[in-house]
């Protein structure tokens, strides 16, 4: 249907969820020939990216998640850089939406890529939840934009369109993303208070650099 209509899925469901991740070893069996087929069904549809979500901590520090994580992933990176589809772990934040997500914040998702070491395993890095979380955001994506593949927005606080009375300055986010190259994809994921078709036309007005 998407292709029908000039459309790509930018980021196709890989099995994981917010409460039950990749970080629990328990989850392992669930989720992996799920990812492996999300992986195949993507290449097929030429879909760039498979989602994947840390989850729970659940009583797991953040360093044994972190192996667990590691683990999972360097299994299903083989066929991740074979198909050429990219993992994208995404960041969420635990203060509003998320309590007890593990993947909280750039600087864990960022040691997962590193340990991982592939071209295939980014983050997702969702502005919304990372203003919320650390902010200091161009900053951020400017020093680890290596290890990002895919961007989602929304305006702060309420998760909602972004338009001049959010605390993001959109325009300016994405004239960094130009100056630093990214050549990946920049998600709308909001809800909005007024009509749908026309704030995602303002935004997108907002973020032409």
């Amino acid at each position: 249907m998407l292709k029908k209509y000039g459309l790509m899925p930018t980021m196709v469901p890989g099995g994981s969820t917010i409460k039950r991740g990749i970080n629990d070893r328990n989850n392992h069996a669930e989720i992996e020939p799920k990812m492996r087929d999300a992986l195949k069904q993507a290449a097929t549809a030429g879909a760039p990216n498979v989602i994947v979500l840390a989850g729970d901590r659940q009583g797991i520090s953040d360093e044994q998640g972190l192996e667990t994580c590691v683990d999972f992933l360097n299994r299903i990176k083989p066929l991740a850089e074979e198909l050429e589809v990219t993992l994208c772990v995404e960041l969420l934040n635990s203060k509003v939406n998320h309590p007890g997500y593990m993947c909280d914040s750039t600087k864990w998702g960022v040691k997962l890529c590193q340990q991982v070491n592939s071209p295939r395993v980014k983050l997702l890095y969702d502005i919304y939840h990372m203003q919320i979380m650390e902010g200091d955001v161009i900053r951020t994506i400017r020093d680890n934009i290596r290890h990002i593949g895919h961007f989602h927005t929304a305006g702060n606080p309420g998760r909602h369109e972004f338009d001049e009375t959010q605390e993001l300055n959109y325009p300016a986010i994405c004239r960094a993303l130009a100056e630093l190259g990214f050549q990946g994809y920049f998600s709308h994921e909001y809800t909005p208070t007024r009509d749908p078709l026309g704030t995602l036309e303002k935004m997108m007005k907002m973020c032409e650099v």
